[in-house]
């Protein structure tokens, strides 16, 4: 099972972006796809979930500003940031797995992640 994001740059404050997250080796139809971020020194945040149901979830730093995606039969996860600000430089991670609704922040729950995609947002 392979993650494989892409995406990230270097971007000004109030700027778009949009990163992917390929999946392959299996079908993940099934299971959340989510996205977590993880700044210098921080501890890994939980950016937003697409579940197997189709319900979304948002950490409360990106509602209103970001939205994520899943295309089910390419197997592929995205995450459209708009209005970026110099709190979001990061690398974000995608990660797979299936999580309870109440453990969807929680990194010890998803199975498979990606390598990392880094953001950079200059103010």
């Amino acid at each position: 099972v392979q993650l494989q994001a892409s995406g990230g740059g270097l971007v000004q404050a109030g700027g778009a972006l949009r990163l992917s997250c390929a999946t392959s080796g299996q079908t993940f139809s099934s299971l959340t796809m989510a996205w977590f971020r993880q700044a210098p020194g921080k501890e890994r945040e939980f950016v937003a979930a697409a579940r197997w149901n189709g319900h979304i979830y948002y950490g409360d730093s990106v509602k209103g500003r970001f939205t994520i995606s899943r295309d089910t039969p390419k197997n592929t996860v995205y995450l459209q940031m708009n209005n970026l600000d110099a709190a979001d430089t990061a690398v974000y991670y995608c990660a797979v797995g299936s999580p309870a609704l109440s453990a969807l922040g929680n990194v010890d729950v998803y199975r498979h992640w990606g390598q990392g995609t880094l953001v950079t947002v200059s103010s």
